[in-house]
């Protein structure tokens, strides 16, 4: 299982109203090129997507916030499982997911890293599973 990692900037855009994690469209891109947490932008020109085409959409897929709440002071967001599916051609290759919010001037958030490149021939799909118990991200 890939593991999320945070840009570091997300904890700073956070504090300063950057985000809506509720109600805003977070988004989820593909690309090979690796992320760095140090990155304070996320943009297809400096880590390119793979083509909008084969099942691949531009900007990449946008998936359910399931929960957005806190509990004894500790927030947790939950977002629904997200799939990429090649059809018609493949998809790729990527490495890395990476989670941003569209709404905020695509402001990153984290990404997963699988471990290698991968390409998905038409039929294969890659699901990116976001932890429903822990959520993608808890803050305390």
């Amino acid at each position: 299982m890939a593991t999320f990692n945070k840009f570091n900037c997300f904890v700073e855009d956070l504090a300063e109203k950057a985000h809506n994690l509720g109600a805003d469209v977070l988004k989820v891109a593909l690309t090979n090129t690796a992320p760095t947490a140090s990155q304070t932008t996320w943009n297809v020109t400096d880590h390119p997507a793979p083509a909008a085409a084969n099942g691949y959409t531009a900007g990449g897929n946008t998936p359910s916030i399931t929960s957005s709440a806190q509990t004894s002071g500790t927030y947790k967001l939950v977002l629904a499982d997200t799939t990429f599916t090649a059809s018609g051609g493949s998809i790729g290759p990527f490495r890395y997911a990476i989670l941003y919010n569209s709404t905020a001037l695509d402001k990153p958030i984290g990404w997963y890293d699988y471990g290698s490149s991968i390409t998905l021939l038409t039929g294969e799909s890659l699901l990116v599973d976001f932890d429903a118990a822990a959520g993608v991200l808890t803050l305390v």
